[in-house]
């Protein structure tokens, strides 16, 4: 935090300095979490420490104590405004490369809150593959350079088709379906969000259906609409996917909104 901006950068609890950024800006070896911190708190926080944990196990052989995270993200908290956005990445400072590893450090950082854009988008349907798809790991230009073609060909961003032409996800969205009365998720590899999971817990309680399905481009004239979320927020709506419109489905958007509200926000 500085005099001019209430947010923060800080590595390992302590303020970032030259010497600790100067590494990451060449480092695509690490993996984060992304929050939106209201009134202080957060919703889903089991599940992003769960996400740190199991990414840092994967990448690192080991992870940082959940303890020891719930703390720095409180110090992190501390002084700064009650709502904000904050990401927090994890990787080692052994750098890439190597054969050796280090035991992991947290990066934490701060910035104004957000709420993602209004909506409606319309996405561009390109064939992508991410690597290790279920981990929310850095160094992937390859989804820039999708999103920009995408907005170059007059759309707004990117949704993925896989090896065998199912949806999977978008660039930095998860995707979700309506057929009218249930959710449908895609069948595919990707990352399973933080928010796409308070959203299925509180969709459960609350007793609607959810079914997970290969989604091709074939099937989406029959749907009955169609969502991007993301840490911002629970629901986008899609109006178009590659040439095919889909219809609004604001009980759908309402839905979405209403599960992840559900959802209490806890402190660290």
């Amino acid at each position: 935090m500085t005099q001019d901006s209430p947010y923060i950068v800080q590595v390992n609890g302590r303020p970032a300095t030259a010497a600790d950024l100067a590494p990451l800006a060449f480092a695509g070896h690490a993996h984060f979490t992304a929050v939106q911190v209201r009134e202080g708190r957060v919703r889903g926080l089991d599940l992003h420490l769960e996400r740190l944990r199991s990414a840092s196990a994967e990448l690192f052989g080991r992870a940082l104590p959940d303890d020891l995270v719930r703390s720095r993200l409180r110090t992190a908290l501390r002084d700064g405004p009650a709502d904000l956005s904050l990401t927090a990445t994890v990787y080692s400072p052994a750098g890439e490369f190597t054969a050796a590893d280090a035991d992991p450090a947290l990066l934490v950082r701060t910035g104004p809150a957000s709420s993602g854009p209004a909506g409606p988008l319309a996405l561009a349907a390109v064939r992508h593959d991410r690597f290790q798809p279920h981990i929310k790991h850095v160094g992937e230009p390859a989804k820039t350079r999708l999103l920009r073609g995408a907005v170059a060909d007059g759309f707004d961003d990117a949704a993925f088709l896989d090896a065998e032409g199912r949806f999977s996800e978008a660039t930095i969205w998860n995707l979700a379906f309506w057929d009218g009365a249930s959710v449908l998720w895609p069948r595919a590899g990707l990352l399973t969000g933080t928010t796409l999971g308070i959203v299925q817990r509180q969709l459960h309680r609350l007793g609607v259906g959810q079914r997970t399905v290969a989604v091709t481009p074939g099937d989406l004239p029959g749907l009955a609409g169609a969502v991007v979320m993301n840490s911002w927020t629970p629901g986008v709506a899609v109006h178009r996917i590659g040439a095919v419109e889909l219809p609004a489905a604001p009980a759908f958007l309402e839905l979405l909104h209403r599960a992840y509200e559900a959802e209490p926000l806890t402190a660290p």
